[in-house]
């Protein structure tokens, strides 16, 4: 029987929580049937350990960009240092982490231009691009819709972690958007959420573990999440839409593998 396939769409494996233990954590990943892993990138000082991390790991892709809570990093060359890294390493497979984040920071222009900024290189460079978005659906709708119109097909990627409600959901399906769920969907108060999960398209949806943040349910409380975790994503996504576990996984594996270019690596 050909065991059931994963893949983690979301990591942060580079955190220094992780260094002691890391090739344990490996172990019950593959154990657990992942057999990819897109590690994310919060801003390009991270690419080397993030590098090193996909050298290591041959089941590991890496993006580079800047998040929208560390805008305030940005200069005048960092566009060029993201086009230049991402061109770099044939295992870069998308642009970001970047987006907006009205929660936590009000600097919108500054989150404005640095999202732009990295539109601009996902567009050039023909790569998906990671959206983080928090109390921001609105206003991210429409600089996407924007960049949708002039770029078409070129402006596609993923919104993850995605906590919208079914509207705004639909919003980012429209834009040709994947949306990928964490373990915040297997939370008992996410009514949201499992309505948005229940609604997504079979062809868009992923999933993630956003390791080390956020540990699903039955692992919720711990402090550190990880890859092998992503399987009760699975579960939870699977009965939130009458389908089965293997189900899911075949279909977000394949997703996954579509919207990362990981079509022709062996799984």
């Amino acid at each position: 029987m050909t065991k059931m396939q994963l893949i983690d769409t979301h990591v942060h494996i580079n955190f220094d929580l992780f260094k002691v233990d890391l090739e344990e954590i490996r172990s019950r990943w593959q154990e657990a049937g992942v057999v990819r892993l897109v590690h994310s990138c919060v801003e390009p000082s991270e690419f080397s350990s993030i590098q090193e991390i996909a050298n290591r790991f041959d089941e590991v892709s890496f993006a580079v960009g800047l998040h929208p809570l560390d805008v305030d990093k940005w200069h005048d060359g960092m566009a060029n240092q993201i086009l230049s890294l991402a061109t770099s390493d044939p295992k870069i497979v998308a642009i970001g982490e970047t987006g907006l984040d009205f929660y936590k920071a009000d600097n919108y222009e500054q989150q404005y231009f640095v999202l732009e900024e990295q539109l601009a290189i996902a567009t050039e460079l023909n790569l998906p691009v990671i959206i983080h978005c928090r109390n921001a659906a609105e206003p991210l709708r429409k600089v996407l819709a924007k960049w949708r119109n002039l770029k078409g097909e070129r402006l596609r990627g993923v919104m993850h972690c995605w906590g919208g409600n079914p509207e705004e959901t639909q919003w980012f399906l429209d834009l040709g958007f994947h949306i990928s769920f964490s373990g915040t969907v297997t939370f008992k108060s996410a009514k949201q959420i499992q309505a948005s999960a229940a609604m997504v398209w079979d062809e868009r949806l992923l999933i993630e573990t956003d390791c080390p943040f956020l540990a699903p349910v039955p692992k919720r409380g711990q402090k550190r999440n990880e890859p092998a975790y992503v399987r009760f994503v699975a579960e939870r996504v699977a009965d939130i839409r009458g389908q089965t576990v293997e189900a899911i996984a075949n279909q977000t594996t394949r997703n996954a593998c579509e919207l990362f270019g990981l079509v022709n690596h062996k799984l």
